[in-house]
């Protein structure tokens, strides 16, 4: 089994002392920094938007790995794209027109991601498998950080996985949403690629530790 790609997630980071946190990502073995974008009506919560990009920009060395809960994404791809962003990923469920909206990603030059909640089967995706390059599989309901995992992810995880292989696929599946190490195996078992990890990180004693360990993706060594 490949060492999966791990993205802590900034939601979850301490920011009145974001250039430190950022900072230790930058010395870990982290791929990927995770930034959720919420509007406040696709989710009922709001996060940061492009002044937090900015400054986050300035002082991470990992490529962004951009999550859109917004409603009309399709209005900021370019923002995003020309902020920094690495990979765009948009909701299915926020998309009248997926195909179009995934093209554009690509055009401006990011990797194209879809977000699935958790009702949302990933069935849907087979028209548009040929513009993805990473399926992100919420294991939570959208909108707040710290809350727990749903178990059925795991096997919607596998179900997507035979959808990937069946279709000749290359996408990577990403899971956000209650992660640690406790659950990180069963997941990388399943077939996840890329582990997106808030408090499990953040909130670790020695994030540099939780980092190295979900990538290794051994059982737990946090309660």
């Amino acid at each position: 089994m490949n060492k999966p790609f791990i993205a802590p997630s900034l939601l979850a980071a301490d920011f009145a002392n974001l250039q430190r946190d950022l900072e230790l990502i930058n010395r870990s073995e982290a791929d990927y920094l995770h930034f959720d974008v919420m509007d406040g009506v696709f989710v009922p919560n709001i996060s940061f938007g492009f002044p937090i990009l900015e400054a986050v920009r300035r002082h991470c060395q990992k490529p962004l790995d951009v999550h859109l809960m917004i409603t009309q994404p399709d209005r900021y791809i370019d923002a995003f794209a020309e902020g920094g962003a690495s990979v765009i990923h948009v909701h299915y469920e926020a998309c009248t027109h997926l195909h179009r909206t995934l093209t554009h990603i690509r055009q401006m030059g990011c990797r194209a991601g879809v977000a699935l909640n958790p009702h949302t089967p990933v069935a849907g995706l087979e028209d548009v498998l040929e513009q993805i390059d990473v399926v992100l599989i919420m294991s939570v309901n959208p909108g707040f950080g710290g809350q727990s995992f749903i178990p059925n992810t795991i096997r919607k995880v596998a179900k997507l996985k035979q959808l990937l292989a069946a279709n000749r696929s290359s996408a990577l599946i990403e899971i956000d949403g209650g992660v640690s190490q406790k659950n990180a195996p069963a997941l990388l078992e399943a077939g996840a690629d890329i582990l997106v990890a808030g408090s499990s990180v953040f909130g670790a004693p020695d994030p540099l530790e939780a980092i190295r360990t979900l990538k290794d993706g051994h059982q737990p060594i946090i309660a």
